[in-house]
């Protein structure tokens, strides 16, 4: 199996390399630190394609596919998480549903404004006391006969990109009806923002990803046109499973890059810091603890395009989504953990990348879908749950 990329996909991944070290890396920390959404820096992202990875051209994307995507933000978390997870909640989270379960009217009207990142999309499927059980679905949405019009009544919680100036509109699972045996008919619904009764809370005080926006959402009689259900109803939950088994390749490649950009920083460090009269590069413990950094990172990368290329081919790849995004969350702590100790005080301090780094490490582990899910996926797929 030849793991080489393409000379096109190659070309994509130079691209965004430059892009996020000469663009991304000077600016970010200043967002950051002012816990700041980086309008000017998704601007240029959307002008170079990047939220069109993996969607056709009829609709204003690139053409791409899910690996593409992955290459792109392997090479933007190298340098910062925020604009990373900002481009993976825009395309997986926000635009994903749509293309993939949508009408054609549907796809129409909002597929060309996401691609060209114009308009950000959101995924609101998280609710206050959910968590990872994703079908404890509160938010309820009845259809009133009078009017055609969904009417819906909830909160989520804990939503990226749902309250930028740029946000277009949020998905939002709804229980629409109950089964005969009284089980929830869960059901995705698009609802645009500033709809009357649609409220964005502000943004929530987060430990990393300071330059993303994560927002708490209410709905109170949100009324929105009977058209704007997404897919099939009753089949909500189902499709939303469908993108996280995607979206975790996603956060798998975007952990990936979180992983090396710590092995870049402790190697640049390690090759100018002097102590005792020499580099600390010059130490074996510290050239073993790179070492082994990098090899995480490596097994991570070919662990995320493994599931990133079953995905393309049309093969199953629910388990090595699974694989790829438990292994990489958990490296990605890891080496973030070791290039802050490589770093000394440094790394405590924010004007340094790794500090970023370490904060932005841990939600890895537990954002679409934790690493206790992931086993539990694993284990489902190995023919070991009931």
């Amino acid at each position: 199996m030849d793991h080489r990329l393409s000379p096109e996909l190659e070309e994509l991944r130079r691209t965004v390399e430059e892009f996020a070290h000469d663009v991304v890396a000077p600016k970010i920390g200043d967002f950051y630190e002012r816990h700041e959404f980086p309008y000017e820096i998704v601007r240029e992202m959307g002008r170079m394609g990047l939220f069109g990875l993996p969607f056709p051209e009829e609709y204003g994307g690139m053409g791409g596919d899910y690996l593409a995507l992955g290459i792109a933000l392997e090479e933007l978390a190298r340098v910062d998480s925020s604009v990373a997870i900002t481009l993976e909640a825009g395309v997986s989270l926000g635009a994903m549903p749509i293309h993939l379960f949508g009408t054609e009217e549907q796809k129409r009207q909002w597929l060309p404004r996401l691609c060209s990142g114009e308009t950000l999309g959101a995924f609101g499927l998280t609710e206050p006391g959910g968590g990872s059980d994703a079908g404890a679905t509160r938010t309820t949405a009845r259809l009133d006969p009078e009017t055609d019009e969904w009417v819906i009544n909830g909160s989520k919680c804990f939503i990226t990109n749902s309250g930028t100036d740029i946000t277009g509109l949020v998905t939002v699972t709804a229980v629409t009806g109950r089964k005969a045996d009284g089980r929830p008919l869960i059901s995705a619904i698009i609802v645009p923002s500033g709809t009357p009764g649609f409220t964005v809370a502000a943004p929530y005080s987060k430990v990393g990803w300071n330059a993303s926006d994560t927002r708490e959402l209410s709905f109170s009689d949100v009324r929105v046109p009977a058209a704007n259900l997404l897919g099939e109803q009753g089949r909500g939950y189902a499709q939303f499973l469908r993108i996280l088994d995607e979206g975790r390749i996603a956060i798998a490649a975007l952990a990936t890059g979180l992983a090396q950009g710590c092995v870049d920083e402790s190697v640049k460090y390690a090759k100018e810091r002097e102590a005792f009269g020499r580099p600390i590069g010059a130490n074996q413990a510290i050239q073993f603890k790179i070492a082994d950094m990098d090899m995480k990172a490596h097994t991570a990368r070919l662990a995320w395009r493994d599931a990133a290329s079953r995905l393309v081919l049309g093969d199953p790849f629910k388990k090595e989504a699974a694989l790829a995004k438990l292994y990489s969350s958990t490296i990605a702590v890891d080496n973030a953990r070791d290039a802050t100790q490589i770093h000394g005080g440094y790394g405590f301090m924010n004007e340094y990348p790794v500090a970023r780094m370490w904060r932005d490490s841990k939600i890895l582990e537990i954002g679409e879908g934790t690493s206790e899910v992931q086993r539990m996926l694993i284990a489902r797929e190995l023919g070991l749950a009931g």
